[in-house]
């Protein structure tokens, strides 16, 4: 009987697509779940017969309750190589071994500009004020030619949002806790002073920090309230650093010329949200990193992982 292998979260259903499985075939059956499972009971009693779990990003949680009530499972492959929604101790305690995959930066740095620029011309506005017969042109766009892109963290992905910037002839700046002047001296953009300076002075503003205790909740009702009216947020990086509920209230009350989101605290996003009717907003369904590319990646080495473990010599493995 051949080893059961379930993907979860394929949504495009484009697993067995974009990726060769020939290799393993003889030995692995694959099956695709299209439908996420956010509740434990429901993935437990999908996955108790999966030897293999192949898992995108930190879209499902495997703390130790629910490894423990997976009893067949020996290999979990998650896509990235940094995960922080597994219980690496409970995986080992029972026997499943954690393996990663390389994960491309450029399609989430792509993704910032589509929303940034979407929003900066009302692009969707426009597109379907033409589609459906309405008023031929319904808004002034905002410039970025001279105005001010303010980047809340300048690691891997906000360095190369801050080159495509400056590439729009804006003026970049950029501010988290430990950022030096080295560091964005670097990059070519300027250290704001302090967190509240960037907010207040930045035409844009967008968010490429990694969650964590210092960065929950890190733009809050005060914060967002240094924003200028004219000023847009983008967030493609983790939702709860931007406190929800007060974005709502931006939003809804103009104090904010609009949001570009790509996260949120809920996933799949619920249909009566707030959020898919909130004015303002351009929002996309967590496309950060959801590229052919990227995925011919993620699936292409998840059949590798799956190779290596059945020789016996694991690779990429986690943490």
């Amino acid at each position: 009987m051949p080893l059961r292998c379930v993907v979860l979260d394929d949504y495009p259903h484009v697993a067995t697509e974009l990726a060769d499985w020939s290799p393993v075939e003889a030995t692995v059956e694959v099956v695709s779940l299209r439908e996420h499972l956010g509740d434990e009971d429901e993935l437990a009693a999908a996955l108790a017969t999966a030897d293999i779990v192949v898992t995108l990003r930190e879209r499902v949680a495997f703390p130790a309750s629910l490894l423990a009530r997976l009893p067949r499972l020996k290999l979990l492959i998650a896509s990235g190589m940094r995960n922080s929604v597994i219980d690496y101790a409970a995986a080992r305690a029972h026997g499943v071994t954690v393996c990663g995959t390389a994960s491309s930066s450029t399609p989430p740095v792509e993704l910032t500009w589509a929303l940034l620029l979407g929003l900066a011309r009302g692009i969707v506005e426009e597109a379907n004020s033409l589609r459906d017969g309405g008023p031929w042109q319904r808004t002034v766009g905002a410039d970025l030619h001279g105005r001010t892109l303010g980047l809340l963290g300048l690691g891997r992905i906000g360095s190369r949002v801050a080159q495509v910037g400056l590439a729009f002839g804006m003026r970049v700046t950029a501010w988290s806790e430990h950022l030096t002047k080295e560091r964005a001296d670097e990059a070519g953009v300027q250290l704001a002073a302090s967190k509240q300076e960037l907010l207040a002075t930045a035409d844009f503003v967008s968010v490429h920090l990694a969650l964590g205790d210092r960065t929950r909740g890190l733009l809050g009702p005060a914060e967002l309230a240094l924003l200028k009216p004219t000023a847009y947020l983008i967030n493609t990086s983790r939702a709860a650093i931007v406190d929800q509920d007060a974005l709502l209230a931006a939003l809804h009350e103009g104090r904010i010329a609009g949001a570009g989101l790509d996260v949120f605290d809920s996933e799949p996003l619920p249909a009566g949200h707030p959020l898919r009717t909130a004015p303002r907003l351009l929002a996309t369904p967590h496309l950060g990193y959801v590229s052919r590319a990227n995925y011919a990646t993620y699936y292409g080495q998840a059949v590798e992982n799956i190779r290596a473990y059945l020789a016996g010599s694991p690779v990429r493995q986690l943490p």
